[in-house]
């Protein structure tokens, strides 16, 4: 796709690696620390993956909702599940999402979701790269 106008850019400082190294963006906003999973001394890509999709799928579940005419709840949650997998010596994601959509019924609720997960940019960024399971309550 060629875009017809840029929204946003994101502008992001790393040195170093998910073992100690740092990221900040240009406006000061988001300053923090990597670390390796489990350690306790900083977050990891896939903690921040999982944090912008759901934000994001959040967003396109708010879409959908109101294209379809549907109050989402106020309650409503996306966890997102983002796991680091190695086969042999080769790297790769996979993601669970679980939306949790209190007081709509499962029909219009799976319909949110099913259209939040095409209008999505990470849902669309990720699509026949990484195995997504979307579980819906």
């Amino acid at each position: 796709m060629t875009p017809e106008k840029v929204l946003y850019t994101a502008k992001v400082h790393t040195t170093g690696n998910r073992d100690g190294g740092t990221s900040r963006s240009s406006d000061g906003l988001l300053d923090i620390h990597h670390a390796l999973p489990g350690s306790g001394k900083g977050t990891n890509p896939e903690q921040l993956f999982a944090a912008g999709w759901s934000a994001c799928f959040d967003g396109a579940m708010n879409i959908a909702a109101r294209r379809m005419k549907v109050a989402l709840p106020p309650e409503r949650a996306v966890d997102a599940e983002i796991d680091l997998c190695m086969t042999g010596d080769d790297y790769f994601l996979q993601a669970r999402l679980n939306i949790s959509l209190p007081g709509l019924d499962a029909e219009t609720a799976r319909a949110i979701v099913d259209a939040a997960h095409q209008t999505c940019p990470y849902s669309k960024a990720t699509r026949g790269n990484v195995a997504v399971t979307i579980n819906v309550a």
